[in-house]
């Protein structure tokens, strides 16, 4: 199962803000202008971008897509904690097909930038796993995900 600690997360974001947002195929392949990892992905008040990829760890931002450009998102799971699937407001994108979920827990999408507008992406997932065994406490609490994509 993979997982990301926050310290990995926190490194990365601060390698990508020195580096700078990069465009083309730095993976030598069909994907020019492809934003990679969500810590370079274009805020709101920064340029659109024609394809994006986010994580759990965009949370709460606004990012912009170009009309005709395409956004991907995976939110990692575990069995004991799963992401619901993503819901998504609005008319300013479209559903396409985001591949398999490999993960149990696990939530992808992908949608592609189809009229200017704004639209909202959200999850959620348990904050704690259910009790196991009894005697143990159990937790209610929900992780929310939201998302806001303006397309332009």
């Amino acid at each position: 199962m993979r997982r990301t600690t926050p310290v990995a997360i926190a490194a990365a974001a601060v390698l990508l803000t020195a580096c700078g947002s990069q465009s083309g195929g730095d993976k030598g392949g069909g994907d020019s202008g492809k934003v990679s990892p969500s810590a370079s992905a274009p805020s709101a008040g920064g340029a659109c971008a024609p394809h994006l990829e986010l994580t759990a760890g965009d949370n709460g931002r606004t990012v912009c897509v170009t009309k005709g450009g395409e956004l991907r998102l995976t939110l990692d799971g575990t069995r004991a904690r799963p992401w619901q699937p993503v819901r998504t407001s609005g008319n300013a994108l479209r559903a396409i097909n985001s591949g398999f979920v490999i993960q149990p827990g696990d939530a992808t999408a992908a949608y592609q930038a189809v009229a200017p507008g704004t639209a909202k992406l959200t999850s959620a997932r348990p904050l704690c796993a259910e009790p196991t065994a009894p005697g143990q406490v159990s937790c209610k609490g929900i992780q929310e995900w939201t998302v806001t994509v303006r397309v332009k």
